[in-house]
């Protein structure tokens, strides 16, 4: 399971983010989705982390937390349809 992160900072980093996560778990994979146009960030990530208790702390612990002058939106992604 993934999970969702949005309303970030366009200045966010796979890196940054693989830093914030891993004080909550051991970090899998991070994905920054790009527009296609511009090349640009689009808000939001994925982060997949080891176990699903390391992701339901992270959830508890991030959703709504102020970070890089914005309040994140974090819970767990929702398959592709």
């Amino acid at each position: 399971m993934s999970i969702y992160v949005g309303n970030l900072s366009y200045s966010a980093t796979t890196e940054v983010l693989t830093e914030v996560f891993a004080k909550y778990g051991t970090v899998k994979n991070v994905h920054i989705p790009t527009d296609r146009v511009t090349g640009r960030m689009r808000g939001f990530a994925f982060v997949e982390m080891e176990t699903e208790t390391e992701e339901e702390a992270a959830i508890a612990a991030l959703d709504g937390a102020e970070w890089m002058e914005r309040e994140l939106k974090v819970n767990k992604a929702k398959p592709r349809q």
